[in-house]
């Protein structure tokens, strides 16, 4: 369909084993992972509040191929479109009680964090190559899907005990000390745990998850990327979440999860206006994201766009973090009566909405967005995709 973007994870894992082969003396890799993207459905801003998020993996993976070598040496090569030069790099294994420091090329920061946090050892060097079909920067977590090909790849070289839930958590802990990016747990939860035809409801506090279903053949997720790209690291994402601490303490919780409205508004006096709106989004979140899991897994898919709709609006009034671009794509999508809900999604500032519709409307959507749009989107048709995998090698 004219305008929807393609992602074949089988021509991409070809395209980056003919890289390897070209970047290490024309053999072969013996080691070919991936992981997925994700789109969060619906509970933006919630993962670091301890609340509840609902995102898919996508069919938009990260692969990294490899093999290992007995030097100690370590070599990784990327191919991924927008990462900072050079695109190659070498580094030896960290030694017993050695540590790997941050640095330039930034894209390698999430490999060296999860190697300086893997839960095995002694690891091997290894040769790698990366390669991405998840846009950069459009919050649709291209960062989590490395960290987690990274971990699934050196879960190949030297097995950790194959706890998903641990493997998550060093993944973030990669992104908290190395990208210095101070996330919840979603993204690596979803892009280890994903399941094809199930989104994941996520519980941020017990991180218990809850598999619903997302099958409906007449349903599409349409990604829309609004080609405006944003940086969170040390920026407006670091100011938010001191916000919502900020709430949280003057209504005497350890988190926003644990707030009601009614103790919001009791204590509007004890905080500014900013942080109220702040706290009163991501406590309206939490609640709008257990119901919107509710409606899905009863096909109520008319409720649940209604809530994706006032998830928009809250994170655009109250939260601050959409954009023009982001608004009026989810303005021209809801134009369309095939159309359940549209809103922005991921951290803010550009990257992507997500639009739920009718299947058979999706070409006239897609249309009918482009026309009015002031800019030039990329559309992705997604469904619900498994989590991070291992792939054999003929």
């Amino acid at each position: 369909m004219d305008g929807l973007k393609d992602f074949d994870p089988g021509s991409l894992l070809a395209g980056v084993r003919g890289v390897y082969r070209r970047a290490f003396g024309g053999v072969d890799p013996e080691i070919a992972v991936s992981a997925p993207g994700r789109v969060n459905l619906i509970g933006e801003h919630t993962d670091y509040n301890q609340g509840f998020v609902l995102p898919m993996a996508l069919p938009m993976r990260t692969v990294m191929v490899g093999s290992p070598r007995q030097d100690g040496i370590i070599s990784v090569v990327t191919t991924a479109e927008g990462t900072d030069e050079p695109k190659r790099v070498q580094f030896l294994v960290p030694a017993e009680g050695g540590a790997l420091k941050p640095g330039e090329p930034q894209w390698a920061n999430y490999v060296k964090g999860v190697i300086q946090h893997y839960r095995a050892g002694p690891l091997l060097g290894f040769n790698a190559v990366i390669a991405s079909n998840i846009p950069l920067g459009g919050g649709l977590s291209s960062s989590a899907s490395l960290e987690v090909a990274t971990y699934t790849f050196l879960q190949q070289l030297c097995p950790d005990d194959g706890n998903p839930v641990a493997k998550a958590l060093a993944c973030q802990k990669a992104e908290h000390s190395f990208a210095m990016m101070p996330c919840g747990i979603m993204d690596q939860f979803i892009s280890v745990m994903g399941k094809e035809g199930h989104a994941l409801l996520i519980d941020c506090r017990s991180l218990e998850t809850h598999l619903v279903p997302l099958t409906d053949p007449n349903l599409v997720v349409l990604i829309t990327n609004s080609n405006v790209r944003h940086t969170l690291t040390g920026s407006e994402y670091s100011t938010r979440k001191r916000q919502c601490e900020e709430a949280a303490k003057a209504l005497g919780k350890a988190s926003l999860r644990e707030a009601s409205m009614s103790s919001l508004e009791a204590s509007k006096a004890l905080m500014s206006e900013e942080v109220y709106r702040r706290a009163r989004h991501v406590i309206g979140e939490i609640e709008r994201t257990t119901k919107a899991a509710e409606a899905l897994q009863s096909r109520n898919y008319k409720r649940f766009g209604q809530l994706m709709v006032e998830s928009h609006n809250s994170l655009r009034d109250d939260y601050e973090v959409s954009c023009a671009e982001l608004d009026e794509l989810v303005a021209a999508a809801l134009e369309d009566p095939r159309v359940y809900g549209s809103r922005m999604t991921g951290g803010g500032f550009g990257g992507c909405t997500v639009t739920l519709l009718e299947s058979s409307a999706t070409e006239k959507v897609v249309q009918h967005i482009k026309e009015k749009y002031s800019g030039t989107a990329t559309f992705y048709c997604t469904k619900a995709s498994d989590g991070a995998k291992v792939h054999p090698l003929s």
